[in-house]
């Protein structure tokens, strides 16, 4: 039985590259909550999985010598703009209630994911040790 670790990883690494640029994403909207005529950004999550699994591709080496990166390459998802519930005076659409919400959510997501990385890398450790 062979184990390919681009399949193994492939999903909770995207899922935590993506979480993360969400959060970066969502506390810059908390930040500019009082910046008149900012708009609040964020991705969608769910669409940005699909395009992420459907490009990944295994790293390969053209040469003997050549050192393997780190990781896959930066994945780039389609940032768009929050439509608001209700519109401030000055232009900025961020409502600090549902920009909480969402990077709460987005917390409890990303720790989920790494629980789920966690416990699949100490399946593969007992798997090595023959537990």
């Amino acid at each position: 039985m062979s184990l390919n670790l681009d399949k193994t990883f492939a999903l909770p690494a995207a899922a935590l590259q993506l979480r993360a640029q969400r959060t970066k994403l969502l506390a810059e909207n908390l930040a500019n909550a009082d910046t008149p005529n900012y708009k609040a950004r964020d991705i969608d999550f769910k669409s940005a999985m699909r395009q992420a699994l459907g490009q990944q591709q295994p790293l390969r080496t053209t040469r003997p010598l050549h050192l393997q990166p780190p990781g896959h390459e930066p994945l780039n998802p389609k940032v768009l703009f929050r439509q608001p519930y209700a519109a401030a005076l000055d232009g900025n659409s961020v409502e600090s209630h549902v920009e909480q919400a969402a990077f709460a959510e987005n917390a409890v997501s990303y720790q989920a994911t790494l629980t789920f990385l966690g416990a699949r890398i100490q399946g593969l450790m007992g798997a090595l040790r023959g537990d």
